[in-house]
């Protein structure tokens, strides 16, 4: 006998997610892009129910198309948060080949892309408990859909977007954990 799961609370999860995208994501601006999208509402947030990755895929698969076909002014990027399914990081970690053959089989290549963000979120060559990490770790498992020109037009908007990352670094060297738990973020337990 298979044990039921308990229903996902969307609401909460998707609070979840949007406090640490503003406390995060826009507060120590580890992406100076997130803003404007945010702050216009072009951001979807979808809390999806997948219990296993071929459901996910399914959603994920459903997910991109909408966002092809959305009008940029309306939705520019998706965040697809799935709590209950590919909680383990390396499971994670390995679904991301998934993904990316997904958007080649749906013909779009060059025009979506997926990046990965995790409560285990680890670079290869780190320690787990490196805050360099935190710059990927979300509050659950979640899939950013992003649109090919919007990355193109933040990129030329910026002259070394190399330094993003070196930014976040010393953001949240600086901050440290302890910094990370004050602003009520989730740290791994």
């Amino acid at each position: 006998m298979i044990a039921a799961q308990a229903p996902l609370d969307v609401e909460k999860i998707q609070q979840e997610t949007q406090y640490w995208v503003e406390k995060a994501v826009i507060g120590l601006n580890l992406c100076p892009f997130a803003k404007s999208v945010h702050v216009n509402r072009r951001m979807r947030y979808v809390v999806s129910d997948a219990r296993t990755p071929e459901e996910l895929l399914k959603t994920l698969a459903r997910e991109l198309l909408l966002l092809q076909r959305s009008d940029p002014d309306e939705i520019e990027t998706t965040l697809l948060i799935h709590p209950g399914v590919l909680t383990d990081f390396l499971d994670f970690n390995d679904f991301l080949g998934a993904a990316d053959a997904l958007i080649e089989d749906l013909k779009l290549d060059g025009m979506l892309q997926v990046a990965s963000f995790h409560p285990d979120y680890q670079f290869a060559g780190t320690d787990i408990d490196e805050i360099g990490n935190f710059s990927n770790r979300s509050p659950y498992p979640t899939l950013h859909l992003l649109r090919e020109t919007s990355i193109e037009r933040a990129m030329d908007s910026m002259a070394d977007t190399d330094a993003i990352y070196e930014a976040n670094i010393a953001t949240l060297e600086k901050l440290g954990l302890e910094g990370w738990r004050a602003l009520g973020l989730k740290t791994r337990e």
